[in-house]
């Protein structure tokens, strides 16, 4: 019966087709407008994670700062100053942290022929790598060996490695770092992060943390850096590594002043209410656009009720209840939105392909890569909601014609001319 009620629809839909096209292009339009901004949301969303990825998905960083509680007969105010020993208490008291390296970090020029560039040089560790999501694009990360060993490497960031080298491969050269030699292992490919300290990681060069002691004092660290088992264990694993390098210095567990960490974590409240209030905005202004396209088909299924009122009646007097006179006219709405829906999809996949990327933060970053750009993808998910709203733009805009068209009184249809 189902099947045969969906024929009748259509077929009455076919006796006035430019009427009809013309409703169904509301509808078309309505579901790429409503498509293409959920997409442009996810893209928005999808750039913005990956920039505050690229600082490294679970990193924290703990730097110190003075004591202001009193503990153990010492002074409120007293300076905190990182060692190597305060690592090795973190690695045997925090359980929950699965990697930490201490972190040193001095401005020294590097020259490469002519050229010379002041920056920030950075003495870190091998496991500071995939902490902080530093990958290499050619050549190698700085390896346990180099580390061991004191050797004189030098992995280089995006922006270092076109002052010092323009086009030219750096991988095996030899640079000099206040007068000494260092040879290249790695450089980094432009890295568009949207946090940083000291400096960006492309405007950075970073070397083995033994062999900064060749360079400067590196008795006492810049900053710890570490990350936890897992991002939602990061509050606890904070909370004992404050603990430990509390327990060897004598200070205040609960002295969140004299050991400062900003972890990934702290992104999320910036990235969801950036992306969630934007996508909300998209989501309301896509749907007033399809709400529009759903008031012309309500509009032509009332006018298509009246005019086939005798229709109605003929159909009543033979048998036909009200359900089924609701159905009919809702199977008809429904026809109409779903056909121009799938139309409508189809488009807006067909223009988000010949789209591609969106500019974003190019300019911001001084990039023309494009890794900065906003994909514009019609994800599965957007599909899906635009199909729900579709579905209840349709429900309601045949809803009210359905229900007109069956409470119509036989004997009055019958009559009318």
């Amino acid at each position: 019966m189902f099947s045969e009620m969906f024929l009748q629809a259509w077929d009455a839909l076919r006796r006035n087709p430019t009427r009809t096209l013309l409703t169904m292009t509301g509808i078309v339009w309505g579901i790429v407008a409503v498509t293409l901004l959920i997409a442009y949301g996810d893209g928005f969303r999808y750039a913005l994670v990956r920039g505050f990825d690229a600082f490294g998905k679970s990193a924290v960083v703990a730097w110190p700062g003075q004591t202001s509680e009193q503990a153990g007969g010492e002074r409120a105010g007293r300076p905190v100053k990182i060692e190597n020993a305060d690592l090795d208490y973190v690695k045997a008291e925090a359980t929950l942290v699965k990697q930490a390296c201490l972190e040193t970090v001095k401005w020294h020029s590097i020259g490469y022929g002519e050229r010379m560039v002041n920056t920030a040089i950075r003495g870190v560790a091998p496991e500071y790598g995939e902490i902080r999501n530093e990958i290499p694009s050619d050549g190698r990360w700085i390896s346990g060996e180099d580390f061991q060993e004191r050797r004189r490497v030098i992995f280089l960031g995006g922006r270092v490695r076109e002052r010092l080298f323009g086009g030219r491969p750096a991988i095996g050269e030899t640079v000099l770092v206040a007068g000494m030699r260092f040879t290249v292992v790695g450089v980094m490919d432009r890295k568009l992060q949207f946090s940083n300290y000291f400096t960006s990681d492309d405007d950075s060069a970073f070397i083995p943390y033994t062999t900064a002691g060749d360079v400067w004092n590196t008795r006492y660290a810049s900053v710890m850096v570490f990350s936890p088992v897992a991002p939602r264990f990061e509050k606890q694993a904070e909370a004992q590594v404050l603990a430990a390098v509390a327990k060897r210095q004598h200070f205040s567990p609960t002295d969140k002043r004299a050991f400062q960490m900003f972890g990934r974590e702290e992104f999320r409240p910036i990235i969801d209410g950036l992306t969630i209030g934007l996508q909300v905005l998209l989501l309301f202004i896509g749907g007033l656009t399809l709400g529009i396209g759903g008031v012309g088909v309500m509009n032509i299924m009332l006018v298509s009720v009246e005019e086939r009122v005798r229709e109605i009646g003929l159909r009543k007097a033979l048998g036909a209840r009200k359900g089924q006179i609701r159905l009919q006219f809702l199977l008809e709405a429904l026809t109409i939105t779903l056909v121009g829906g799938a139309i409508g999809i189809a488009l807006a996949y067909g223009i988000s392909s010949a789209i591609g990327t969106l500019p974003l933060m190019g300019s911001l970053f001084e990039d023309e890569s494009g890794k900065a750009d906003l994909p514009m993808r019609v994800s599965a998910g957007a599909v899906l909601m635009s199909t729900a709203i579709l579905f209840a733009v349709g429900v309601i805009s045949g809803w009210v014609p359905a229900i007109r068209a069956s409470r119509l009184d036989p004997c009055d249809a019958l009559r009318c001319e």
